[in-house]
């Protein structure tokens, strides 16, 4: 059974925001609004989205 994955889209910029927010979209392979990347479902990955939730997008997908 595939595990599921997590596809993360920045929807706002961090200008304005604390460095440490752009450090952890920039951890999680985000470059900019609009960008997306699919992460593994891990305890890792879902504290840093927790982190910067008021600055993305999260859907589960089959992995």
């Amino acid at each position: 059974m595939a595990k599921a994955k997590l596809q993360v889209t920045q929807l706002k910029s961090t200008i304005g925001e604390r460095h440490q927010f752009e450090s952890t979209l920039h951890g999680l392979g985000l470059n900019g609004p609009h960008s997306t990347v699919v992460v593994a479902n891990t305890p890792a990955f879902r504290g840093a989205i927790k982190k910067v939730i008021h600055l993305v997008s999260v859907e589960e997908i089959d992995g």
